[in-house]
C-alpha cells in the first residue's frame, strides 16, 4: 500500500522543498499526497478486477466453443458482479480526508482503510485462483463446484 504513497511522495520532493518554506503548507501537501496515492491504489484495484472480469468472459467463450452453453448464465453472474465492483471502485470518491477538513482521519482509522484496500488486493489473488480453477475444470465433473466458488467470491466483492 505504501508503494502508491511513496510514488506520489517521491514525485513531489521538489515541491516539498518549496512548501517547507511556507508555514502550514506541509500538511496540505501531505493531504494531497494521501489523496493521490489513494486514487492510484483504487485505480489499480479497479484495473485488477476488470482483468479478472475479462478472464471470466474468456472462459465463457471457451465454454461456448466446448458446447457447454449451460455454464454461461452462472459465469455471467460472476462477470457482472466483478464489473459492477470495478465500476464502483473506479467511480468512488478518493482521498481519506478532504483538504482543509475540520475533522482529520486518525492514524488508526487510516490503517483500517489501508487494511481494507489490502484485503481487496488479496481478494484479486483469490479470484484469479478461482478463475484458474474454472479453466482447469472445464469439461470435468468439478466445473459446477468451481463456478459456484467463483460466483461466491465475486459476490463477496460487492
Amino acid at each position: 500500500m505504501s508503494e502508491f504513497f511513496n510514488t506520489v511522495q517521491s514525485d513531489s520532493n521538489f515541491l516539498q522543498k518549496i512548501a517547507s518554506k511556507i508555514p502550514g503548507f506541509q500538511g496540505y501537501v501531505e493531504s494531497t499526497q494521501r489523496r493521490a496515492s489513494d486514487k492510484l491504489l483504487r485505480d489499480e484495484i479497479a484495473r485488477q478486477f476488470s482483468q479478472i472480469e475479462a478472464r471470466v468472459s474468456a472462459v465463457q467463450t471457451e465454454a461456448i466453443s466446448m458446447g457447454a452453453i449451460e455454464l454461461l448464465d452462472t459465469l455471467e453472474r460472476s462477470a457482472i458482479k466483478l464489473r459492477t465492483f470495478a465500476d464502483r471502485i473506479r467511480g468512488a470518491s478518493y482521498g481519506y480526508s478532504a483538504l482543509f477538513a475540520p475533522v482529520k482521519i486518525k492514524a488508526e482509522d487510516l490503517a483500517k482503510m489501508y487494511a481494507y484496500d489490502l484485503a481487496l488486493l488479496t481478494m484479486t489473488d483469490d479470484l484469479n485462483a478461482a478463475v484458474d480453477n474454472v479453466e482447469r475444470s472445464l469439461g470435468t465433473d468439478g466445473i459446477d463446484a468451481a463456478i459456484r466458488h467463483l460466483v461466491r467470491l465475486s459476490q463477496e466483492a460487492i
